[in-house]
């Protein structure tokens, strides 16, 4: 018998398209808006074998068969793991790091060499960055140093981009990384004074928890470089939003570039700012829609790793990425 295998939310159903070609002996798909609003809908997700959702709480019915909970991401705060049916492995994915790593460059190089701007002054007749003068001079990224707060997935796939530019790298994570190839300097979070001042573009890439909520507060700030930039691909609240602003305001750092925030939209508000704070004032920041790995690339390999573990589950066998193992 094929098995019923539930995309819930539009999230989760950009992972559906051919999905039954990966399954081996084929399944029943249902695509599920993000609120069951039918009693259709609540029985397709009641009666789901395998579900693949974005978050799951007491709103949702309880899945009477379900034996396998795959969050199409890495972050899984929005599933509540104690409702869930203890017969279920839950499972995450990755896939993101290529992207968010080019993204990253993209901030970076986007900061010194000054396309765009060079592009609309010459449009305009205005040699801005004509070489043959010092005062037209654009700097570059070879001997900057990259910072990461936090050496996951992300944090490796940069750090590799980071040498092949020829930057330094300084890493701050909860277990030491020792020196290698690909990182110059290590730090503990317990010496996160010590990390601060060493580079030129600090990168927020670690997981959301009780103890990296604000992590980089004000006090971080005043540590770091005055040109520092600092790059948020984490998750929005682990740079205190006051500080953030206050630091951008007042010039403490250079700038910064986010695209993980304090606020989103919702269904009742589609169109919205992301923060109650006028970051949008100010100039000294790029801002952008928690975009950066959100690509082609991801949503394929997400795919493969979903679909991996649906036959790794009809087999019997054990997953990968499991956030909880079950209970049978």
């Amino acid at each position: 018998m094929s098995k019923r295998i539930v995309f819930h939310g539009e999230n989760a159903a950009c992972f559906s398209d051919h999905f039954t070609s990966l399954v081996d002996g084929g399944a029943e798909i249902a695509l599920l808006p993000d609120q069951l609003a039918t009693e259709e809908d609540r029985d397709a997700y009641r009666n789901a074998d395998i579900i693949v959702g974005v978050k799951f709480d007491a709103s949702l019915p309880m899945p009477e068969r379900l034996t396998l909970f795959h969050v199409p991401g890495a972050g899984y705060d929005a599933v509540n793991l104690d409702l869930l049916p203890k017969t279920a492995v839950v499972c995450n994915c990755f896939g993101h790091d290529p992207a968010i790593a080019e993204y990253v460059f993209s901030a970076i190089l986007n900061r010194h060499v000054p396309l765009r701007d060079a592009d609309n002054k010459l449009r305009a007749g205005q040699w801005a960055y004509w070489s043959g003068s010092a005062e037209r001079l654009h700097d570059e990224i070879s001997g900057k140093t990259v910072g990461l707060l936090g050496f996951g997935h992300i944090g490796k796939a940069i750090a590799v981009r980071a040498k092949a530019f020829g930057m330094q790298v300084s890493v701050a994570n909860r277990s030491r990384v020792e020196p290698s190839d690909l990182v110059d300097r290590s730090f503990t979070l317990d010496q996160l004074n010590e990390f601060w001042p060493t580079a030129d573009f600090i990168v927020v890439s670690v997981p959301f928890t009780d103890t990296t909520r604000g992590i980089v507060d004000a006090e971080a700030f005043a540590a770091m470089k005055s040109g520092a930039v600092i790059i948020n691909v984490g998750r929005g609240p682990t740079i205190d939003e006051q500080a953030l602003y206050d630091a951008l305001k007042g010039g403490t750092i250079g700038g910064a570039v986010i695209d993980t925030w304090y606020a989103y939209p919702s269904t009742d508000a589609p169109t919205k700012q992301p923060s109650a704070l006028p970051f949008n004032q100010l100039d000294n920041i790029i801002m952008t829609p928690h975009m950066s790995g959100w690509t082609s690339g991801t949503v394929r390999r997400r795919q493969q790793t979903i679909a991996e573990n649906v036959n790794r589950r009809l087999k019997g066998q054990d997953c990968i990425n499991i956030v909880r193992t079950a209970s049978e």
